[in-house]
């Protein structure tokens, strides 16, 4: 059934207004004051709240930013005196959706709140069928079908649905941020905000206060209160990026953000409650981190409650071309060009490359490839020179990434697709491969048998 609060302290008008929309088939909730009127639209959110503009001890204009706070798409009707007009179009001004004058006909308020509530529905419903779109859409975006990024896009749909928070690890360039759209599209949080904020792009205060907000005057600067960015994300989702770069001691902070589900703003002394998702996402190894001292074990506890591991786009190959035809696309339209697609050499070097800056390197090397191209196909000499070198790239780059890399791994990464590139040369022979690895045939069996090849 559709609630709503009536709001007024003339118990005569109350009264009325209560007999006249239960007479409509609505619930009704009344309060005889702001605080009263508040407190009753955090703990029932009522789905239109009626005000009059004078009731005490603050006004109607408190129970409209109350209301918007809690939800801005609930419709708050002002009701005022006939000398007080202009302040009911101020209270619009600042989001109420009608306004009645008294003395006021009953036919008259039936239609005001009958249109409010149609409104609403209208709004509601429109938000349904984005959301809708959304969700299809947030994990489609994530182009390709290997095995690998399935095993993501499993993951993602299992964890959207909850409010686990989420850390999702992977090198720079593989799409961590579009990993975590994803969880925020397919979730129920979908039609609240998605904020982020990446930790190593600004000093420690001005993250601090861009994160937690803060009060005037709480620092040299601070000419006016400041809402944080989490509790501007009241009802979302809140996206930490490269959280391994977070100074030590805004972790201790975030840490009871997450666990008390709180924050307090630099300078002020008043706890604001959050209803947050925290998702995080870092191309540290932060097990490493917290032996080192560089990041507190339980933040990291707190953060790595599911785990997504975004692969590198070398050990998902197979989706390079579907990667490729999608930055053609998309590239061709932002630049006004029509290519039809990549000639055979081209598309043969962008699959034996090994792409060591992910899947950015390869949206950054289509549009150069789309601006430098005069024919109607991507070409093999309009591709990078380090794409164009055989074997370019085969070690992931000699350089060592920013966020470090686990050599091991990569040099057995390398190994592997040495080894696969051999017997795709020698025919699938054995001891051609291991001729052209200038192998034994018992050290090639071994190390083509240790990686199911």
């Amino acid at each position: 059934m559709i609630s709503i609060l009536v709001a007024d302290d003339e118990k005569s008008m109350v009264e009325m207004l209560e007999i006249m929309l239960t007479g409509e088939g609505y619930s009704v909730l009344t309060a005889g004051n702001t605080d009263e009127a508040i407190k009753k639209i955090e703990k029932h959110r009522p789905d239109l709240v009626i005000s009059d503009m004078k009731i005490p001890s603050e006004g109607g204009i408190a129970i409209l930013r109350a209301s918007i706070h809690s939800d801005r798409l609930r419709p708050v009707v002002m009701i005022t005196a006939y000398a007080s007009t202009e302040n009911a179009v101020e209270a619009m001004k600042l989001g109420a959706c009608d306004y009645i004058t008294k003395p006021f006909n009953i036919e008259e308020l039936k239609i005001v709140v009958k249109n409010a509530l149609e409104k609403r529905g209208l709004v509601l419903e429109n938000l349904a069928l984005k959301n809708e779109l959304r969700q299809k859409s947030g994990i489609l975006e994530m182009i390709g079908n290997s095995k690998a990024l399935d095993g993501v896009k499993n993951m993602i749909m299992r964890v959207a649905e909850t409010n686990s928070t989420v850390l999702i690890t992977g090198e720079s360039g593989t799409g961590k941020e579009l990993v975590a759209r994803a969880v925020h599209t397919k979730s129920p949080r979908c039609s609240a905000p998605f904020l982020s904020i990446n930790c190593g792009a600004m000093p420690e205060q001005l993250l601090e206060s861009e994160l937690f907000g803060h009060k005037k005057g709480a620092f040299t600067g601070a000419v006016a209160d400041k809402t944080g960015l989490m509790e501007v994300a009241n009802g979302g989702t809140f996206f930490l990026d490269e959280i391994g770069e977070m100074p030590l001691s805004l972790q201790v902070k975030l840490v009871r953000a997450i666990q008390e589900r709180e924050v307090r703003r630099v300078g002020d002394t008043k706890d604001i409650k959050l209803d947050v998702r925290f998702v995080a996402a870092t191309n540290k190894n932060l097990s490493d981190s917290v032996k080192n001292g560089r990041f507190r074990e339980d933040l990291f506890y707190r953060l790595n409650v599911v785990a997504i591991a975004v692969p590198p786009l070398r050990e998902r190959k197979e989706d390079v071309p579907s990667l490729a035809k999608h930055f053609l696309e998309k590239f061709c339209k932002k630049n006004g060009r029509s290519i039809a697609g990549f000639s055979r050499d081209a598309l043969e070097l962008l699959e034996g490359y090994n792409w060591p800056g992910n899947v950015r390197e390869l949206e950054n090397t289509i549009e150069r490839a789309v601006v430098m191209e005069t024919g109607d196909w991507i070409e093999a000499e309009n591709l990078p020179e380090e794409v164009r070198t055989p074997g370019a790239g085969a070690a992931g780059s000699v350089a060592v990434p920013p966020g470090g890399v686990d050599m091991e791994k990569h040099v057995q990464e390398v190994e592997k697709q040495m080894i696969a590139n051999a017997l795709k040369s020698a025919g699938g022979s054995r001891k051609g491969a291991a001729k052209l690895l200038n192998m034994t045939m018992r050290s090639f069996r071994y190390k083509a048998g240790k990686y199911g090849l």
